[in-house]
């Protein structure tokens, strides 16, 4: 088992430099656009700071259909669309695309849920000592939401690495798609194992690091 495993060594790199190229550009930009809606879906909800019943219901409807869709349908649903941002809809800028589709409204609902939290008499303190919209929402709701906000980034990139084990069907690769070819398709036991192994060591590190963030910005709060 064990030169089985030293002659997959390269594969295992390549499939986790696959993984994590795929996650970390995927996050990074889904962040980008979750979190502005989050806040959007929180301050135009009746009685916040900005209601409107037109873009709360609206973005809510659209966030609510995407992440009804499982990824792989979504994938395959928005290949022109992903065609036309990349130009291609295989490898891991097949990928990417749609893997920021997805995540993007489950970073934004993670985010409104965070945001949810803050003391809503902490927000109408500063409302009525004359804060602006834009200070209420950057020096009070997503400071006091750090903490939440990290969590809530956890998850999803939890949510992410598993969602690249999907990817592997326009040919991206990554550690899922390592797993279900030599796991499933060519039931090598051993590969399969290892790789498991490798998942849930990444998985234990991400949410370790996140809680520890977590843990350290609601001290310093």
């Amino acid at each position: 088992m064990i030169e089985r495993l030293q002659e997959m060594l390269p594969l295992f790199g390549q499939s986790l430099q696959e993984t994590v190229i795929m996650v970390g550009i995927s996050l990074f930009i889904a962040t980008l656009i979750g979190i502005p809606l989050g806040v959007l879906l929180v301050i135009t909800r009746p009685g916040h700071l900005a209601p409107s019943a037109l873009i709360f219901h609206t973005l809510n409807t659209i966030i609510n259909v995407i992440r009804s869709l499982p990824f792989i349908i979504l994938m395959v649903a928005i290949i022109p669309f992903t065609e036309l941002i990349v130009g291609t809809s295989i490898g891991i800028e097949g990928a990417i695309v749609p893997l920021i589709v997805y995540t993007a409204p489950y970073i934004s609902r993670l985010m409104e849920t965070a945001l949810l939290e803050v003391d809503r008499g902490v927000v109408e303190a500063y409302q009525a000592m004359g804060a602006s919209r834009s200070q209420i929402i950057f020096r009070i709701m997503i400071r006091e939401a750090r903490p939440g906000i990290v969590l809530c980034l956890t998850i999803a990139t939890i949510g992410l690495i598993g969602a690249t084990a999907m990817a592997g069907a326009v040919g991206a690769g990554g550690l899922g798609d390592l797993a279900l070819r030599y796991g499933y398709q060519q039931w090598d036991i051993e590969v399969m194992i290892a790789t498991v192994i490798i998942l849930i060591c990444l998985v234990q590190l991400i949410q370790s690091l996140g809680n520890w963030a977590a843990r350290k910005l609601k001290k310093s709060a």
